[in-house]
């Protein structure tokens, strides 16, 4: 008996995610039909021309507009940025530095910073509870053996 393996596929959004790039600015034979797996695995090898368009040029999708500007994506929203932007309209934003996008980059610094600090907290206490044990298992072997009575 042999197996019927079924193509793995998604909606045409999952695969934009996955991209990186915005799915109302790709063509439509990829906005209509379906992608899959294999087909998406071609795509990210080997990027056709309007794949290498959008992800140079945009417009890109919020995550990757957050990502360009160094900010989360509702620190994008509190900046009242939500649609997509370009590589053009991201290069003229980190020029002009308004202010909520000096705010929001502290803010993500700061974020970053202490996702760090916790980061290291968790590894000492991890190291030390292996000490611990370490300790607690070689303590029992150096004990001598108490007589039955």
């Amino acid at each position: 008996m042999t197996s019927h393996k079924t193509t793995q596929t998604m909606k045409p959004a999952t695969a934009a995610k996955k991209l990186g790039v915005y799915l109302e600015a790709t063509p439509s034979e990829f906005q209509e039909g379906v992608v899959s797996r294999d087909e998406l695995n071609a795509l990210q090898a080997d990027p056709p021309e309007w794949l290498q368009e959008l992800r140079r040029n945009g417009p890109h999708p919020r995550p990757v507009v957050a990502a360009k500007l160094g900010v989360s994506i509702a620190g994008l929203a509190r900046g009242g940025v939500t649609e997509a932007l370009t590589t053009e309209q991201i290069e003229a934003l980190k020029a002009d530095g308004p202010d909520w996008l000096q705010h929001e980059r502290a803010t993500q610094a700061e974020v970053r910073k202490e996702a760090v600090r916790i980061k290291e907290k968790n590894r000492a206490k991890t190291e030390e509870q292996k000490e611990k044990e370490k300790g607690k298992s070689a303590g029992r072997r150096d004990q001598p053996r108490r007589a039955r009575s």
